[in-house]
């Protein structure tokens, strides 16, 4: 199952964008994008009761899901406090128990390298959230080794796929799976230097370069349980957008009857990769 949607749902800059400027009475904004998306990927800090007010807001949609960043302090400042984690998986629990969690993803900076040390925290944080399905963002291309892929393999951990803008270091488009769980995120091209993620944010992709990752996230559904894909292009609600866009395309892609046999061969779906 692919599930399509979009990262930023809590900007101001996407009010009169995407939310209505003069919000009616009763308004809730993850209720206005389950009728356009079915994910949001959502950032801490989290409480249980509000976890819960999100779930009666999504509940028409029955697709909708949640994949939720792990708080900075676990990943960036490397704080593994009993009652932080403790308090994040309580946060969590009315998301796994109502179905409604995709996955927890792991960001790290770009200052994360492959190294033993590196290697043993990926682990432990593994083994810390052990509960919840778990994807890895990797900007530094050591952890493209065969190495390092497999240490994702070994703890099935997900191999979080990026679009940013292009540049010496920058990790290309990639359709890798490391576990049962493909993870896509969408940056954004803007700006010169790729590792300012506010400035790349500001970008609009165009339906032929969704097309491009169209093709990936096809082959990553093919070797998933379940693909997340998130437009993270959140500057004025860009993010939005791509993610109807590209969520019409691949439903497209899967439901548009197969063509005539031929004598060339066999019929293929279009939009499938041979």
């Amino acid at each position: 199952m692919i599930h399509c949607g979009a990262s930023g749902w809590m900007r101001p800059d996407w009010a009169g964008v995407v939310y209505p400027r003069l919000k009616p009475r009763g308004f809730h904004p993850l209720e206005y994008l389950a009728h356009c998306v079915d994910l949001v990927e959502v950032e801490g800090p989290l409480r249980p009761e509000l976890v819960r007010l999100w779930l009666s807001r999504i509940s028409h949609n029955r697709q909708f899901t949640f994949t939720v960043v792990l708080d900075r302090a676990f990943t960036h400042e490397r704080t593994l406090d009993a009652g932080a984690i403790r308090q994040f998986n309580d946060a969590l629990w009315p998301l796994g128990h109502a179905g409604r969690l995709g996955a927890v993803l792991m960001r790290f900076p770009w200052s994360f390298r492959f190294t033993r040390e590196n290697r043993d925290f990926l682990i432990e944080l593994r083994r810390t959230f052990h509960e919840f399905p778990l994807a890895a963002e990797l900007r530094h291309a050591s952890w493209t080794l065969d190495e390092a892929l497999g240490t994702l393999m070994d703890y099935r951990i997900g191999f979080c796929n990026v679009d940013q803008p292009a540049g010496a270091r920058a990790l290309r488009p990639s359709s890798i799976v490391t576990s049962p769980v493909g993870y896509v995120r969408l940056l954004g091209r803007a700006g010169g230097d790729w590792t300012d993620e506010e400035a790349a944010a500001d970008y609009l992709y165009a339906p032929p370069e969704l097309g491009e990752w169209q093709r990936h996230i096809e082959r990553l559904a093919a070797h998933t349980t379940a693909t997340f894909v998130v437009a993270a292009n959140s500057v004025a609600g860009k993010s939005v957008i791509n993610a109807m866009q590209l969520r019409a395309m691949l439903r497209e892609a899967t439901t548009a009857p197969p063509q005539r046999e031929t004598s060339s061969g066999p019929a293929r779906l279009p939009g499938r990769a041979a």
